[in-house]
């Protein structure tokens, strides 16, 4: 599984990207999900990404514009497990 946050390194996509590391660790899925930075903003709009910070799983953008919960990271991992 390949975890992508889009965004251009504000503290909001950090905050993002920390709570999916977070849960990724919390899962115990270490080795099996790559977690990605995509800071380029031609490469984000290229991937339909209008507000960050964006989160794309196995490219298909599930958020958009805020700062995601654990517990919502963690149905979305689930789903597609």
């Amino acid at each position: 599984m390949k975890i992508e946050i889009c965004g251009p390194g504000c503290a909001r996509c950090r905050a993002t990207l920390e709570n999916v590391r977070k849960v990724v660790k919390e899962l115990g899925l270490e080795d099996a999900v790559e977690v990605t930075e995509v800071s380029d903003i031609v490469a984000i709009t290229t991937k339909g990404v209008l507000l960050t910070p964006a989160v794309i799983i196995d490219g298909v953008k599930v958020s958009e514009g805020r700062i995601p919960k654990g517990e919502e990271i963690k149905g979305w991992i689930k789903d597609r497990k």
